[in-house]
């Protein structure tokens, strides 16, 4: 962002952003009420995705709450709570459902034959997300907002020494469709209070290629299927904006503004390792690298567009 915003003279920068919420307090019995109960569960339930962060060090001066490092049976702990919270849930969306089916509809009664479904494999202990949505109740996963339908990005805590997703955790993340991401947290705390330079250093002389929080971010933005692309003007702003994978210009025009988006004509495009070679917009037309599209264009990560409307 900051190479393009240079390239075509844009000031200030603006970075998209990404949310993580810390949120604490489960424990064994949390869908009854221990611990946070229910105010964990909702707190997670407002989110788009759950990024599960996962105990694999084995640093003895951090104690365990259940006295041995056992990422498995931690991960299987905190899906059994989600489970069973999305077992009760979905118990009283079909009851109230059962009624509305009654009537002959028939988005209802599609709805109905999910959720009983849906209910059958979480009393069997399997998440809701593995029960596929029904082609004539499409939004009914949007309406039964089921914990265990998120997709989920596993977090494994790793010694300083390791650089790969511990085997149970990634076989696990495998199993569930969900993504794994090795992060050592303490070598990378350590490392967030150097200076840039000092910590860029480190992490060659380590053969760490990132720092663990890019890796962190990038991992969320595959496991939510977004691209990133880029607006930037001369005298104006050079911005970063995410988008559905699969976005057209038409959409991308949407996320830059409703009055745009209505009046769309064309989008001009270039990938932004294009135009930051070719110094500016004027050098990328004389190469004839930047491009003319229509509304049905799909965004590839890391285009510059610019909307004519």
């Amino acid at each position: 962002l900051p190479a393009v915003a240079a390239a075509v003279g844009a000031s200030p920068v603006v970075p998209e952003t990404i949310e993580f919420h810390d949120i604490a307090g489960l424990v064994r019995g949390a869908a009854q009420g221990e611990g946070l109960g229910n105010r964990f569960l909702a707190a997670i339930r407002e989110t788009d995705a759950i990024c599960h962060v996962v105990r694999a060090h084995s640093d003895q001066g951090v104690p365990h709450p259940h006295g041995g490092v056992d990422p498995e049976a931690d991960i299987e702990a905190v899906e059994a709570e989600l489970i069973l919270a999305d077992l009760e849930q979905a118990e009283g969306r079909l009851a109230r459902v059962a009624k509305q089916a009654g009537s002959g509809d028939a988005e209802a009664v599609a709805e109905r034959d999910w959720l009983q479904d849906v209910v059958e494999a979480l009393g069997g202990g399997s998440a809701a997300r593995n029960v596929p949505a029904p082609h004539a109740a499409p939004d009914a996963p949007r309406r039964l907002q089921a914990l265990t339908w998120k997709p989920v990005l596993f977090v494994a805590n790793v010694d300083e020494s390791a650089d790969e997703v511990p085997t149970p955790i990634a076989a696990h993340a495998a199993g569930a469709g969900a993504v794994a991401v090795a992060i050592p947290a303490r070598l990378e705390a350590e490392l967030a209070e150097l200076e840039p330079e000092e910590a860029a250093e480190m992490r060659d002389d380590l053969g760490l290629s990132e720092p663990g929080l890019e890796r962190l971010i990038r991992s969320a933005y595959d496991l939510l299927g977004l691209v990133t692309f880029l607006t930037a003007h001369e005298g104006a702003e050079a911005r970063a904006r995410s988008l559905p994978r699969g976005g057209t210009a038409w959409d991308a025009a949407g996320r830059v503004h409703s009055d745009i988006q209505a009046g769309f004509v064309r989008a001009e495009v270039i990938p932004w390792r294009e135009l930051v070679e070719a110094g500016g917009y004027a050098a990328a037309r004389e190469r004839g690298v930047l491009r003319t599209e229509g509304r049905e264009y799909v965004v590839a990560d890391g285009d510059v567009i610019t909307i004519r409307h």
